[in-house]
């Protein structure tokens, strides 16, 4: 629920997000295992079907995944503020190390200590990523359908080279088909928690 947040408040969120966006390498897929903690297990900010509706809208709007979650949990917790401030919060370290990095690359880019350390930072964020994918598999797909999509998403992509973008259109216009056909089917999850509510 949105609400007005206190300069404390606002603060911890601009410090929490700062952290990720200077520590995370690996790019947004690396920081939403980081983002999902903070707002769903530590802060109670979203609840977990939140968080994956968060996922969701941050991969199909134009934009880094990452500055697009940020957003969203702070637009979900405080309004436009927390918009505003989560958004400076995760960007700002990037603007810092980039101009860091034109400022001095030059002198350190055949340094092998240098090389050496960014063989394994990518090693670092490829595993990141896999832990990403992971558990966002575990959280947004809860169906056979959800399965199929994902498996041929994946196979359009690597083995047929097909664009992602149109890739994400279709799988867009097939959930909104499944759900048009059966939608009992396709939210399982929510009717169930309707009818405990009755």
């Amino acid at each position: 629920m949105t609400q007005k947040g206190t300069p404390r408040e606002l603060w911890k969120m601009f410090i929490a997000f700062f952290k990720m966006g200077l520590f995370t390498i690996g790019g947004g897929l690396a920081m939403i295992p980081l983002m999902q903690k903070f707002a769903v297990d530590d802060q109670k900010w979203l609840t977990e079907e939140e968080m994956v509706d968060c996922i969701a809208i941050s991969y199909s709007v134009p934009g880094v995944v990452a500055i697009n979650a940020a957003t969203f949990i702070g637009k979900k917790k405080f309004g436009m503020t927390g918009a505003v401030i989560a958004t400076l919060g995760v960007t700002l370290p990037s603007l810092f190390c980039i101009i860091a990095i034109v400022l001095f690359l030059g002198q350190i880019e055949n340094n092998k200590y240098v090389q050496g350390a960014f063989v394994g930072l990518t090693a670092a964020a490829c595993g990141l990523i896999a832990n990403a994918m992971v558990r966002l598999a575990g959280q947004s797909i809860r169906n056979v359908f959800g399965w199929i999509v994902a498996a041929a998403s994946f196979a359009a992509i690597t083995l047929f080279n097909v664009n992602a973008i149109l890739v994400i259109l279709c799988a867009a216009v097939s959930g909104y088909a499944y759900m048009m056909i059966a939608p009992e089917k396709a939210l399982p999850e929510k009717k169930n928690e309707e009818e405990d509510e009755k």
